[in-house]
Parts: structure tokens; sequence; C-alpha cells
């Protein structure tokens, strides 16, 4: 009977800390969006130390942009790898463009490959557009003009960020950007 009882505690505990962890990243989220950086970050950090995937990355950004806290590349990229072992997408992308520009981490282009990867079959499309990239200019694997055409297309077509991805393409083009007008080249 104990041994149960000890059980149900445990599971207690455990959805009270989950929950709190989400009003925490909620909170701290929203202080965040506000700008309202020096007030988010320890909400975030908070969240993030209780394992709140999406508060690990948040916080990795603020680390990486210096906002609210001193910038530091390698603070970002433990944040960034918490986050991406969990699964997201985000923080799968941004961990990869760390390891593509060895910001806060050697760079290894093999690591960014699989990282981008892992977040471009998730529909991130940002993730996408780097996955693309790499199989462009072999960059961690080997060059295949057909796999970068096809996620170059998903990444122009992702319902969520798409149209975004496909205005920064023009933009780059439109200034000069020789990757940006091969890219457009190739999605017509």
């Amino acid at each position: 009977m104990r041994g149960i009882i000890t059980t149900l505690l445990l599971m207690l505990c455990t959805v009270a800390s989950a929950q709190s962890a989400d009003k925490l990243y909620t909170e701290g989220k929203s202080l965040y969006d506000a700008k309202k950086y020096t007030q988010a970050v320890p909400k975030l950090k908070a969240a993030a130390e209780k394992g709140h995937k999406k508060a690990q990355y948040r916080l990795g950004r603020c680390y990486d942009k210096g906002n609210g806290v001193k910038e530091d590349d390698k603070v970002a990229v433990a944040w960034y790898a918490k986050s991406a072992a969990q699964g997201y997408a985000k923080a799968q992308y941004q961990l990869g463009k760390c390891y593509k520009n060895g910001e806060g981490v050697e760079k290894d282009a093999k690591k960014a490959f699989d990282l981008f990867t892992r977040a471009a079959r998730q529909d991130n499309a940002d993730a996408q557009l780097a996955l693309g990239k790499c199989y462009l200019k072999e960059r961690g694997t080997t060059a295949d003009k057909a796999k970068a055409k096809s996620w170059f297309v998903k990444a122009v077509k992702n319902e969520k960020d798409g149209k975004q991805i496909m205005q920064e393409l023009r933009k780059d083009a439109a200034d000069g950007d020789e990757d940006a007008k091969l890219i457009l080249q190739m999605i017509k």
C-alpha cells in the first residue's frame, strides 16, 4: 500500500512541476515577446531548468542575441542542445546554425547537416532551406541537386513560413546574392 501511495505522490509532484514549468514559460515568453528581456530571463531560466524544451530554446536565444543577458554563444549552445535533444525543431535548427558557423562550438558541417535534417523533417522551413543549401554546396553531405531542389521547394511552400522564405530569397537575389539567385532559378 505504501508503494502505491509513494508512486501517486511522485506522479502528483511531476504533474505539478510540469504545470509550473508551463506557467513560467508562458509568462517568460509573453515578457520576451514584449521585449522585456531582463524580466523574461528569470522565468525562462526557471522553466528551462525544469526541462521545458521551449523555455530552453528561448533562453538559448537570449544568450545568442544578448537579450536580457550578456551574449554568450557557448551558453546559448548548451541551452539549444538541451532543447534539441528533446526533439524541438527550432532548437535543432539554431544548434545546426551554430555548428555550421562555428559559434559557441567548433565548426562541424556533418553535425549541422544532421541537425538541419531532423528539424527539416519536422517541417521547419528555415531548416528545409538550410538543408537544401547543404545538398547544393556539399556541406556535411554529398552534393545532390535533386535533393537540394526538393528541400528548397518544401521551404518556399511551407505553410507557416514559406512566404517569408520566398521574400527573403527575392530580396537577397535583388541585393546580388548568387546563392539566392541560383535557388530561385532551381525552384521555377
